[in-house]
This record gives structure tokens, C-alpha cells and sequence, in this order.
């Protein structure tokens, strides 16, 4: 164990390896209690985190592992349906096969969409991987990617030309055209941190909850005109910060962490579990080019990050943001 720490702390990255439009069926489109329309980011860090495994098993690449997750989606549809164009969307369900009596089973309510989506997902190591190695970790990978699991979803299929490539470390910016056309997600808590500031000013007992439902809020404004009649207007609290978005970022702890085997009804019951609350934030979707013209291509990649002594469990991609 301690060699194996002691390997995690000097891997650095390099390379990069880019999975080209892969399209994913039935993916969970419900993020937290109160978010949906895309899949939670720790629904794509999982996946990648379970190919890490199997590429650490593997003889040829041991000292090998992946890390941060870059999200660029050229598609997203959810499987929503109204009756009419003034109606609420609902999410289409399926039923469950009859049970062995012929009984009707239950019906499962849950949130599905189809997505498009290119990843590039870092490769750390201790030392260059060479071009056999390469050459395998391609071909390991297609295999992987379309036998996985992402964000509950399916794999279908991948892009006709050059569905995985494997980038150097210095070629970072060569992944770019790839990830075309697409949009890629962004931390945006520094402007989320101007909204509260700004929201603040306005509402001083307001909270950053009061801040992010008002990012969510489409205002209806009247006014009256010269002539006597009513124009209405409609005003958001992002209007000039980019298209943002709410999203779940990561959890906080709300009880102690028990041992292995102590909690009823986990998953894992052989890791220590704990309660614990969806923490929100923003999201920004930026097109790629931004990302270069800005040189915010390397921050661009999502990674697991925890707080043991504040029971936080976070996606992150900049420096610590200071939660309110």
C-alpha cells in the first residue's frame, strides 16, 4: 500500500487519450434531487474511474492510471413528451416485463436521455509510455469504452474516424478541432460567486441558495408604455455571464463515517459509508475554441477531490472555492 502511494505521488501526466463522439442510449438524465436535463459529472468520472481499474490490472500497463475528465457533448435529447405546447414535459417511462403470475409490474419512474459526447481523459504515470504502449492502450481502450457503463447509459457506438487517439502531453492543444462541434462544461463558481455578491447587495439576508434558485428564475417584468399599454420584458440574474447552468458538484457529509459492514442497504458494503447531501453549484458550457483562445484548455478537466476533515466530497477543476 505505501509503495503504491508513493507511486500515485510522483505519476505525472502523459498523455492524453480522446474518445470521439460516443453515443450513449439511456443515460441518467436526472443529476440531483433538484437538477436534470444532463447526467451528474460524477456519472462520467465513475466510468473512467472503473476503466482506470482495469487498465491498472493490466500486465502491460502497471504504474499507469486515469485521471481527470474533460465533458465536451455534441447531442443531448431528453426523453421528455407533452401533450400540447402549453403542457409540462414529463420523462417517457418504461414498464417492467409481467411478473411470473401475470400480474402488471410497477412502473420504475426515472429520467433517460441520448447523448453525444467526446471525452479526453488524462493518463498519469511515472514515466513516458512508449509507442507499443500506445499503440495497446488504443485498442484496450475502444474495447473498454464500448463495453462500459456511462452515467447509467449504454454505449451504441463511436465516431467512423479515429474513434479513440492517443495524444503526448505536449499535444494537448492538437485535441481541440476533435472536440468540434461541441460544447464543453466549465466550472463557473467564480461567477457564481458575482452573482451572490451582486444578488447580496440587492437582498442582504438572502443566501447563495436564494442566489442559485434566482439564476434558475426567468423574470417577467411589465412597463408601461406612452400610449397606455403594457410591454413586458424578461430578465435573468446570468444575462451576460454565458450560458450557465445548475449542477450538482459534489457531496457533503451530514453524519459520521461508519466502518465497513456497520451501514444497511449500500452498494459497497466493504468501504466505510456516510450520509451525506448533493452540494450545487454552476456549470458553463463554453465552446472549445474559447477554451483555447483563453488558454483554459488544461483546467478543463473534472477530478475527484476530498475533505476528510470537512466530510466534502467534490468534482473540481480550479482552486478551492470558498462555499457560502
Amino acid at each position: 500500500m505505501q509503495d503504491q502511494q508513493h507511486q500515485n505521488e510522483l505519476a505525472q501526466t502523459v498523455g492524453y487519450i480522446l474518445f470521439r463522439q460516443v453515443q450513449i442510449t439511456g443515460a441518467n438524465s436526472i443529476s440531483s434531487p433538484i437538477t436534470y436535463g444532463f447526467p451528474a459529472i460524477t456519472g462520467f468520472l465513475g466510468a473512467f474511474h472503473a476503466m482506470s481499474r482495469k487498465l491498472q490490472a493490466h500486465e502491460v500497463f502497471k504504474g499507469f492510471s486515469l485521471s481527470g475528465v474533460l465533458l465536451a457533448c455534441h447531442d443531448c435529447q431528453p426523453q421528455v413528451y407533452r401533450s400540447s405546447k402549453y403542457s409540462n414535459y414529463t420523462f417517457n417511462q418504461t414498464r417492467n416485463p409481467l411478473k411470473k403470475n401475470g400480474d402488471t409490474a410497477s412502473i420504475i419512474e426515472e429520467g433517460k436521455c441520448h447523448l453525444t459526447m467526446s471525452f479526453v481523459v488524462e493518463v498519469l504515470g511515472t514515466a513516458h509510455l512508449s509507442d507499443e504502449q500506445s499503440h495497446l492502450l488504443v485498442n484496450q481502450t475502444t474495447q473498454w469504452i464500448q463495453q462500459q457503463r456511462i452515467a447509467g447509459g449504454s454505449v451504441h457506438g463511436l465516431s467512423k474516424y479515429k474513434p479513440v487517439e492517443f495524444f503526448q502531453s505536449h499535444q494537448l492543444d492538437d485535441v481541440i478541432p476533435s472536440l468540434m462541434p461541441a460544447f464543453v462544461l466549465m466550472d463557473a463558481q467564480d461567477d457564481f460567486a458575482q452573482i451572490i455578491e451582486t444578488f447580496q447587495d440587492k437582498y442582504p439576508n438572502a443566501t447563495a441558495l436564494d442566489a442559485l434558485l434566482d439564476v434558475c428564475t426567468i423574470h417577467h417584468i411589465p412597463e408601461a408604455t406612452e400610449n397606455g399599454d403594457v410591454k413586458w420584458s424578461a430578465t435573468s440574474a446570468k444575462t451576460g455571464y454565458g450560458w450557465l447552468v445548475p449542477m450538482p458538484i459534489g457531496y457533503q457529509g451530514i453524519s459520521e463515517c461508519f466502518d465497513a459492514g456497520v451501514m444497511q442497504n449500500v452498494r459497497n458494503p466493504e468501504y466505510p459509508s456516510q450520509y451525506v447531501e448533493a452540494i450545487y453549484g454552476l456549470g458553463k458550457w463554453l465552446y472549445p475554441y474559447h477554451l483555447k483562445a483563453n488558454d483554459q484548455i488544461s483546467t478543463a478537466f473534472w477530478r475527484y477531490e476530498h475533505d476528510a476533515e470537512k466530510s466534502l466530497y467534490l468534482v473540481r477543476q480550479s482552486d478551492p472555492f470558498e462555499f457560502v
